[in-house]
C-alpha cells in the first residue's frame, strides 16, 4: 500500500493509519479491530510511534535558534556565532566620601580602600538588606590629612574568590565558576606562576580575536582570556594556546574575583551607611583606619541592575549583532550595540548622524538613550558609554550622548453618549480614561520613533463603551524647556512636527507664565508668522490686570520655523519659571498641521494630558429626536493664549 502523508503528531491520525495498513491485509480483512486484543496492541504502536515522532520533532527545533526552548541550546547556538549572553547585573551607585587622618602622626601618603564592601543599606530598603562594593583595591592619595574618594562606582553584591590550578596532564580539564548571578563586568582575572609565587599578572577579558581598544591582533603574548556560558547560567574561564592569546603553563594558578548580586532589586536605593575598610602600610605592617570617615554621599539612587539575558533577548540580538560584525558603521549597528554590549539598562534608543541635522554637523552622531528606570542618563555613565563605544566606533567619529527630551502629546476630547446604555456619565467617563490609559502606557507610545495615531486614538474612545456614540477631539504638542534661572542664555526648541498656523495675526504658540529680568509681572511668549506662513516672530506679552487682553512687552525675542517645528529664543535673562519635579520648566504648546504627532531624532512620545467632556447624544438617547438643539463641539483646540 501507498504510504500515507502524516500533516501533524496525531495519536488518531497514526491509529488509523495503522488499521489501514492492516485492512489491506488479507489477513485481517474481514477483522473486528475494536473488539479485540489487537486493539491494545494498535494502542502501544501508535503511542510509541507518536512519542518518537515527538521526540525527533522537538530535537530538530533545538538545532536552530529560533525554535530552540532549553536555554543551554539557545546559548550554544549563539555562541556558534561568537555572540556571549549578558550576564546578570549588579545595580550600580556613584557615592562620595572622605577619611580625615589629621590626627595620625606622621600622616600616611596615601590610603587604600579594600577590595569588597564599601557601603550598604542596613535594613532600609524594604526590610531588606544590600551591601554595594568595589571589585580591586583604590588607592586615594592623602592631602592636607584628607583621603578623599571621589565619584566612587560601587556594585551591589558579595564578592567571591575561586582559585584553579592548571595542569597539563588534563587536556580535558575546565575552569568554570561555581556560581549562578555573577556580574561578568565585575570579574577580574589573574594569572600566578606557580602556588607559592607572590606576583600576579592581570589578564584582560576578551569577546573577540582583535584588541578592540588599540586595532591590533591578538598574539600569542597576550595576557586575555575569554568567557562563555554554559550549563545551569555558569560560565567557563577560556585562556589562549599561544598563538591567540598566551598559553597556561604547568602549575599556573588562576585566582578569579567577581560578584554575585541581586539584579535589580537593589535598584532605586538612595541612602548608604559607610561599611568599607581603609588601611594604610607601616613598617611592613597593614594598620586600618576606623575614625575620621565622613558621612556618604551619593548624586543619584542606584541604578543598572540586570536579570541574566533572557532566552528570548538572545534569539534577537545573537543574529544581529554578528551582523554588525562588532563594528559601528550606520545608525543601526549604534541601535544593536548599545544596547546588548554596553548598557544593558537601555529601554529605548534614537541614533542620527550629524549630517541630518538643520545646520549639519558632520563627523558626530548623536545618540538618545531613555533608560529603565529614570528619564536622565548620569554623566558618569555617559563617559563610560562614549569610552566603549571607542572600541566599535569608526576613527574620527565623535559620539554624542543627549539628554533624554519628552514630546508630550496632549487631548482633549467631547464625547457624545446614549443615556439609555449607560448609568452616568461619570461611569463612562471612568471606562474612556481606563482605556486611554492603557493606549497611553502601550508600546506604540514611550519609545523613540513611535506615533500618535489620531485614528486609532478615537477608536479606543469610540470602543471603550457601547453607550458612547461619536467624539470630536483636539489634539496639542508640548515641550518643557529647562531654564537657566538668573543667567543670560539662548534657547533652541524642537518639536519635530509642522505647526498649524490657526490666525495668521498670531498667537498660535502658548507658554505658561514666566519672569524676566526687570519685568515685575508674567510674561507669556507669542508668535507673529511672516507673509509667506513658513516662518515667524517670537514676543513676550503681559495679560492687563483683570483682564485677559494680551500687552506686547517685547518683539523680536526669536523666530519661530513653522515648517520644522522649532521655536529659537535670543539671549534672555529667566528669573523664574514653573516648577516641576524641584526643576524650573517652561511649558510651550502648540497646534500640530498633522494630528499624526511623531516622535523623531532624540523626541520621546507620550500621552501626558487627556481631557474628557462628557455630553448627552440627545438624538441617541430620545431626548431631541429631530436634533433641533444639538450642541456642536469645536474640532479645534482651544483658543486661549496661554497655558
Amino acid at each position: 500500500m501507498a504510504l500515507k502523508n502524516f500533516t501533524n503528531l496525531d495519536f488518531d491520525q497514526i491509529k488509523d493509519s495503522l488499521k489501514d495498513y492492516l485492512k489491506d491485509n488479507s489477513n485481517f480483512s474481514d477483522y473486528d479491530f475494536e473488539g479485540s486484543n489487537l486493539a491494545s496492541i494498535i494502542d502501544v504502536l501508535a503511542y510509541n510511534t507518536y512519542i518518537t515522532s515527538y521526540n525527533a520533532n522537538m530535537i530538530s527545533n533545538e538545532v536552530f535558534i529560533d525554535s530552540a526552548t532549553l536555554r543551554e541550546n539557545v546559548v550554544a547556538l549563539a555562541r556558534n556565532i561568537g555572540y556571549v549572553p549578558r550576564s546578570k547585573k549588579s545595580s550600580r551607585a556613584v557615592v562620595t566620601f572622605f577619611a580625615d587622618i589629621s590626627s595620625i602622626s606622621p600622616t600616611p601618603a596615601s590610603l587604600v580602600l579594600k577590595k569588597g564592601p564599601v557601603v550598604s543599606t542596613g535594613n532600609q530598603f524594604g526590610g531588606q538588606s544590600f551591601v554595594f562594593n568595589i571589585p580591586e583595591d583604590k588607592s586615594v592619595a592623602v592631602i592636607d590629612g584628607i583621603a578623599s574618594f571621589d565619584d566612587l562606582e560601587v556594585y551591589e553584591g558579595t564578592v567571591l574568590d575561586q582559585t584553579f590550578t592548571y595542569s597539563s596532564r588534563n587536556p580535558f580539564q575546565k575552569f568554570i565558576l561555581p556560581n549562578t548571578g555573577i556580574d561578568l563586568d565585575t570579574l577580574v582575572v589573574k594569572v600566578k606562576p606557580s602556588a607559592s609565587s607572590t606576583v600576579a599578572v592581570k589578564y584582560q577579558r576578551h569577546d573577540n580575536l582583535f584588541d578592540s581598544d588599540s586595532g591590533q591582533v591578538i598574539n600569542g603574548n597576550s595576557n586575555i582570556f575569554f568567557v562563555q556560558e554554559v550549563e545551569s547560567e555558569r560560565y567557563e574561564l577560556i585562556f589562549g594556546d599561544d598563538i591567540f592569546g598566551k598559553a597556561l603553563q604547568d602549575g599556573n594558578v588562576i585566582e578569579a574575583s567577581y560578584i554575585l548580586t541581586s539584579g535589580d532589586d537593589a535598584n532605586g536605593i538612595n541612602s548608604f551607611t559607610y561599611a568599607g575598610r581603609l588601611t594604610f602600610i607601616r613598617n611592613s605592617v597593614e594598620i586600618n583606619v576606623t575614625d575620621g570617615i565622613s558621612l556618604v554621599s551619593n548624586q543619584l539612587p542606584s541604578s543598572g541592575g540586570e536579570v541574566i539575558e533572557s532566552v528570548d533577548s538572545i534569539r534577537k540580538y545573537a543574529p544581529q549583532i554578528y551582523a554588525t560584525q562588532n563594528r559601528a558603521l550606520s545608525a543601526n549597528d549604534y541601535e544593536i550595540l548599545i544596547p546588548n554590549k554596553i548598557y544593558p539598562e537601555t529601554e529605548s534608543i534614537s541614533v542620527f548622524g550629524g549630517e541630518d541635522l538643520v545646520p549639519p554637523q558632520f563627523g558626530k552622531v548623536f545618540i538618545s538613550i531613555k533608560p529603565r528606570n529614570g528619564d536622565f542618563i548620569p554623566n558618569a555613565i555617559k563617559q563610560n558609554i562614549k569610552r566603549d563605544l571607542k572600541k566599535y566606533a569608526v576613527a574620527g567619529i565623535v559620539p554624542e550622548i543627549l539628554d533624554l527630551k519628552y514630546l508630550f502629546v496632549e487631548t482633549t476630547s467631547n464625547v457624545y453618549y446614549n443615556t439609555n446604555l449607560a448609568p452616568n456619565s461619570a461611569f463612562v467617563s471612568s471606562k474612556i480614561q481606563k482605556d486611554i490609559t492603557k493606549y497611553a502606557e502601550s508600546s506604540e507610545l514611550n519609545r523613540y520613533g513611535s506615533r500618535f495615531k489620531y485614528s486609532k486614538f478615537l477608536k479606543v474612545i469610540d470602543q471603550s463603551h457601547e453607550s458612547v456614540t461619536s467624539n470630536i477631539t483636539t489634539v496639542e504638542m508640548r515641550r518643557d524647556l529647562r531654564l537657566a534661572i538668573s543667567e543670560v542664555a539662548e534657547y533652541a526648541i524642537d518639536f519635530g512636527n509642522k505647526f498649524h498656523i490657526k490666525s495668521m495675526n498670531g498667537f498660535n504658540i502658548r507658554s505658561s507664565a514666566f519672569r524676566v529680568l526687570n519685568v515685575n509681572t508674567d510674561v507669556y511668549l507669542f508668535d507673529i508668522p511672516n507673509n509667506d506662513g513658513k516662518s515667524g516672530q517670537i514676543g513676550l506679552f503681559t495679560l492687563s490686570a483683570g483682564t485677559s487682553s494680551p500687552v506686547i512687552v517685547r518683539r523680536n525675542l526669536g523666530v519661530i520655523n513653522y515648517e520644522i517645528g522649532r521655536i529659537t529664543l535670543d539671549p534672555i535673562n529667566i528669573v523664574s519659571g514653573k516648577t516641576k519635579d524641584n526643576v524650573q520648566i517652561l511649558e510651550i504648546s502648540a497646534t500640530p498641521e498633522s494630528n499624526d504627532v511623531i516622535g523623531l531624532q532624540d523626541l520621546y512620545l507620550q500621552l501626558d494630558s487627556s481631557i474628557v467632556n462628557i455630553v448627552v447624544d440627545e438624538i441617541s438617547s430620545g431626548i431631541d429626536p429631530s436634533g433641533s438643539n444639538y450642541t456642536v463641539s469645536t474640532s479645534y483646540a482651544n483658543g486661549n493664549i496661554i497655558r
